[in-house]
């Protein structure tokens, strides 16, 4: 079939009030991915020694016998995934949903979303949100957007990642999702994860893809089509300072990483009331995220390693296709080609 493309934003010039909206929209996101967690975190700790310390009691003792639910499929709420401000985000930059194959609803899918970026905008937006139709676009499909397991640690951030149908990539979560009884599941796996995201630099194409090869296994395990997924754009919303490696402070990142599971990175964006100061919104560059075609994938409990590297071969080959026939339309340079590390 042709390329489809979720029904893109009215191009007539913005008023101020609009314009205001949409910075608003993208404004809060930063904010609320970056401080959200620590907040709830720290204030539910500081509330059990003041006098309101019963209203931390009873949310640990929620929280110990809710322990287990984002492993079990999460609590999603179509009301918050449906929310205005997601247009307006959607808006800003802005983020457009391409598909290029059908994807039946009477199977389920992996995902692979490359590259991470900071903020991995584009795949909120268009996966864990329907500010871009995901749903009219394919129907019948459940999106699960799969992110650090850490976060469910998190109190009341928790939930909130929750209602917009984020789940632990792990493995117990992601084998309960792709185990339901209905078909249609599609999870959604940021492949080069934390690491992916120290090389996040405008107008580089680099992918920590070489030896990750647990999504290919899950594939396998469960008998789902593989769909390689790209994010034009999403490496240019922000300015990264990109330390060489081996250096110590690439060292610093890494060790970060292995001990919290993220890494820290040094980015900034334009500011607030300036375009020409540093902030943390982030610069209006167009995200377009373009679904590949499904790579038929068969079940096999107990992937041999052969298997394995095959399909991961093919997942790479198709990723390489995809961006060959959507660059030049998505205004990235003929000569661009994708790097894995």
């Amino acid at each position: 079939m042709g390329v489809a493309t979720a029904p893109s934003p009215p191009t007539t010039s913005k008023t101020l009030q609009k314009q205001h909206l949409e910075a608003v929209g993208a404004y809060q996101y930063v904010l609320t991915f970056l401080f959200m967690g620590p907040f709830f975190f720290l204030l539910v700790f500081v509330l059990l020694f003041t006098s309101l310390w019963t209203f931390s009691v009873v949310y640990l003792v929620w929280l110990y016998m809710d322990w287990d639910t984002p492993n079990q499929g999460g609590r999603r709420s179509e009301w918050i995934r449906n929310q205005a401000i997601w247009r307006q985000l959607r808006d800003y930059y802005p983020v457009k949903l391409v598909k290029t194959a059908e994807l039946p609803p009477d199977q389920n899918y992996v995902l692979g979303a490359h590259p991470h970026g900071i903020m991995c905008t584009g795949f909120l937006c268009n996966f864990s949100t329907e500010s871009n139709g995901f749903s009219q676009l394919f129907p019948g499909l459940r999106p699960w957007l799969a992110v650090l397991a850490g976060l469910f640690y998190l109190p009341v951030y928790r939930d909130y990642i929750m209602s917009f149908g984020l789940c632990p990539v792990s493995r117990q979560s992601l084998d309960f999702i792709l185990s339901q009884p209905q078909l249609g599941q599609a999870v959604v796996i940021m492949v080069g994860g934390a690491h992916e995201a120290l090389y996040s630099v405008p107008g580089e194409h680099c992918l920590t893809l070489q030896k990750r090869k647990g999504f290919v296994r899950l594939a396998l395990r469960h008998g789902a089509s593989l769909v390689p997924v790209y994010s034009f754009g999403e490496n240019d919303i922000f300015r990264l300072k990109a330390f060489a490696t081996g250096s110590w402070q690439h060292w610093c990142q890494l060790t970060f990483k292995k001990l919290m599971g993220f890494s820290p990175c040094i980015f900034w964006g334009r500011g607030l009331f300036s375009a020409t100061s540093w902030g943390l919104l982030p610069f209006a560059v167009p995200i377009t995220t373009v679904v590949g075609r499904p790579i038929p994938v068969p079940q096999h409990l107990r992937p041999t390693e052969e298997e394995v590297n095959h399909y991961h071969a093919l997942y790479m080959k198709a990723l390489e296709q995809l961006l060959e026939e959507h660059k030049e339309s998505c205004g990235v340079p003929a000569s661009t080609c994708l790097t894995f590390i």
